[in-house]
């Protein structure tokens, strides 16, 4: 935990990224390297009825830590993002999901 998801991103992008994402997250979500979970998510997007582009369009699971580091994890997500498909001005959608502990069990367990 966390748990980053990637769409409308290549695979071998995804993989390019991975390592510079943690490395940036780590300290701003305070947790374990390895607990991060990274995965990429082939999907195809429709649009009037025709196969169309997407953005890149990440989904982050986690617990909450607070409005401010919401914001500085979604800016270094689309920043690491930009650079990796090497266009500054790409839109990136980034999308908390906040997970209460109660309700996340690891090994039956719940944090």
């Amino acid at each position: 935990m966390p748990h980053l998801r990637f769409r409308a991103v290549a695979f071998d992008t995804v993989k390019q990224l991975s390592t510079k994402l943690v490395d940036d997250l780590q300290p701003l979500m305070d947790c374990p390297r390895e607990d991060f979970t990274i995965e990429h998510i082939p999907a195809s997007f429709i649009f009037d009825g025709e196969v169309s582009d997407a953005y890149p369009f990440v989904e982050v699971f986690w617990f909450d830590r607070g409005q401010n580091i919401q914001d500085l994890v979604a800016k270094a997500i689309t920043n690491i993002v930009r650079e990796a498909v090497e266009d500054p001005q790409q839109d990136v959608a980034v999308i908390f999901t906040a997970l209460k502990p109660l309700a996340y069990y690891d090994n039956g367990n719940h944090y």
